[in-house]
């Protein structure tokens, strides 16, 4: 497979002093191409407003930093006005309408990551804003406007030409926006840092998984996601996906050591990753990951709402299934190797701590 595994960080699209919306490139990260990925990121200054749009990509959004408020409006609903704090992932589905803004000093950074199989652009999304210098009533002609609203002609102009910005603006300090509601959080928002753990193994990690149970909407989203916290020089077991999905993984803190062995067993890919960096794995491909001695936090999308692993290593090894001569015929070695072997890694199941 020639195409280029790489990690890559996000290039700016557009921004000012409300802050910048970024995202990765087909052009730059082939995969997103090829696996009908979409990948970005919206950092909002205080007081930074995203004005509302609607996207052509059912996504997740994860906030990596800050906190901040969401508008969310599903198809032929009422508006939900939700707070956000670091660790939150929202299911966002085709046709919903969202706003970001950030009040707070701290930056308000927000991952999103969905399917472009419908997009308009393989690879990547395309945003359709309500309002701004881009939005739906400047396309349109005054007479459209105006008979679509039942609005003067006056009026139309302050609709159409008043918000001269592009996708994100700063707002007056004394400007009040809505304020969230808790009740509005429930069945749109999980916050992955504060979730009961679905792994948790001494000195190695922990793993927080996103599916249709804990958050339904990822049914419509059609992909699932976990945060994996890996402590300080600790190995994530070698594994794949055995239902065909891709993994994209987003380094969230920290920063370790990557390799990826596809078709034929080549090794594909053997870098090291660092906050920021975005990268793909491929179907059936195998990764395992090394962190530094600081560790390493990573986000990741599978691209089916209920993704099923294998693990190559560790006590629950697809190796630890097979039975003992059939594994002396296929690697070849003696009863006493094939024991040794079989007889490690006999407690951890998907985090290996680091040697003592």
């Amino acid at each position: 497979m020639a195409i280029d595994l790489s990690p890559k960080v996000a290039k700016k699209v557009y921004g000012g002093d409300g802050g910048s919306y970024c995202a990765w490139c087909p052009s730059d990260l082939a995969m997103l191409r090829e696996g009908n990925i979409g990948a970005a990121k919206l950092a909002l200054e205080k007081n930074g407003f995203a004005l509302p749009r609607y996207s052509d990509s059912a996504k997740v959004a994860y906030v990596l930093q800050g906190n901040g408020v969401a508008g969310i409006v599903l198809p032929e609903k009422e508006e939900k006005v939700v707070a956000l704090k670091k660790g939150d992932a929202i299911a966002l589905p085709f046709g919903v309408v969202t706003w970001w803004y950030n009040k707070e000093d701290t930056e308000l950074v927000v991952l999103l990551l969905g399917d472009t199989s419908k997009a308009h652009k393989t690879g990547e999304f395309t945003d359709f804003f309500l309002t701004g210098s881009n939005g739906i009533f400047t396309g349109f002609s005054t007479d459209f406007v105006s008979r679509a609203w039942d609005v003067d002609e006056e009026a139309v102009k302050s609709l159409v030409g008043n918000q001269t910005a592009e996708g994100i603006v700063k707002l007056d300090e004394s400007f009040a926006m809505p304020e969230p509601k808790e009740e509005h959080r429930e069945g749109f928002v999980y916050n992955c840092e504060e979730a009961p753990l679905d792994v948790d193994i001494k000195d190695g990690g922990k793993v927080v998984v996103l599916n249709t149970k804990n958050l339904p909407l990822v049914a419509e989203v059609g992909l699932g996601a976990d945060l994996v916290m890996l402590n300080g020089s600790a190995m994530c077991s070698p594994g794949f996906s055995c239902d065909s999905a891709l993994q994209v993984t987003y380094i969230v803190s920290g920063s370790g050591r990557v390799q990826i062995v596809g078709v034929d067993g080549h090794r594909v890919l053997e870098t090291t990753v660092k906050a920021g960096h975005l990268f793909i794995v491929p179907r059936f491909f195998v990764v395992s990951k090394i962190c530094d001695p600081d560790g390493m936090s990573w986000f990741s999308i599978i691209t089916t709402p209920n993704p099923i692993f294998t693990h190559l290593a560790g006590r629950t090894s697809v190796w630890k299934a097979l039975s003992p001569q059939v594994l002396e015929a296929s690697l070849k070695v003696s009863p006493d190797v094939e024991q040794l072997f079989r007889s490690k890694r006999v407690n951890e199941e998907i985090f290996f701590p680091p040697p003592k």
